[in-house]
């Protein structure tokens, strides 16, 4: 079987949060990784999208869901989600003790008021 173009399943994920989201002290709902590189970022329904922004900025087109028992595929470039796809390099989500949103003492008590 090949392996579709936008997916490197030899790469490790590039922590157990949203990268961009640690570096400034932010919060998310949901992560994803990128197919190809192993970035992590927050969904689109997390405020800063980070995800979507990655994927915009390095031309890197499919995501994974980073959440524990997901395994589905997103393509930007397509518009087409897959319910599976290749095995990726170990973990396949973040620690299951890892709170959705997170991380936890980050998330504000009204966040599901900020989240559109």
């Amino acid at each position: 079987m090949t392996t579709p173009s936008g997916i490197d399943p030899s790469v490790p994920p590039s922590g157990t949060g949203c990268t961009d989201c640690d570096a400034v002290g932010g919060w998310w709902f949901h992560l994803r990784r990128c197919a190809e590189c192993g970035h992590i970022g927050c969904c689109d329904d997390s405020p800063a999208k980070h995800a979507t922004a990655h994927a915009q900025n390095t031309g890197h087109p499919v995501i994974r869901s980073f959440e524990p028992g997901e395994r589905w595929f997103w393509n930007y470039d397509t518009s087409e989600l897959y319910d599976s796809g290749p095995a990726l390099a170990p973990p396949e989500s973040h620690p299951a003790d890892q709170p959705t949103p997170g991380p936890a003492g980050r998330v504000p008590a009204n966040w599901a008021e900020t989240l559109r």
